[in-house]
């Protein structure tokens, strides 16, 4: 279900909120799904559990997942409310500059790039709406 990698310089809380959050977009996970224990998914990932907590506490910030000791942690929409929609927007014009000055430098043309791009978004939509 998610992966990590240990070498990254990205911080393995994160990777998981990132996981999970592309999980929940693609629905790979949906919504009223129970996630895996903060234990389960630690000891699955063989890492901290303080860990895993602090990304489930980043989704339930996020409005993502619902968060009940004992109970464990639901999906509870596919959509980041309110404002989370301008902070979506602006990630992603950050990840596509960033994409985009990378394709440069590997001497990708325009029609390249915008042939990726509009895969990945008629995957997107297969796996929304399959």
């Amino acid at each position: 279900m998610l992966e990590i990698d240990l070498d990254s310089r990205e911080p393995l809380y994160a990777q998981i909120v990132r996981g999970l959050r592309e999980a929940i977009a693609r629905g790979g996970v949906k919504v009223g799904e129970r996630l895996p224990s903060v234990r389960q998914l630690a000891g699955d990932l063989g890492i901290h559990l303080n860990t895993v907590a602090r990304a489930y506490r980043r989704l339930e910030e996020d409005g993502l997942v619902r968060v009940r000791h004992g109970q464990g942690v639901v999906v509870v929409t596919d959509r980041v409310p309110g404002e989370g929609k301008a902070a979506a927007r602006e990630a992603l014009t950050s990840a596509v500059a960033n994409a985009a000055a990378e394709a440069r430098l590997a001497g990708l043309t325009p029609d390249e790039v915008r042939t990726v791009v509009e895969r990945a978004l008629a995957a997107s939509r297969k796996e929304v709406t399959s």
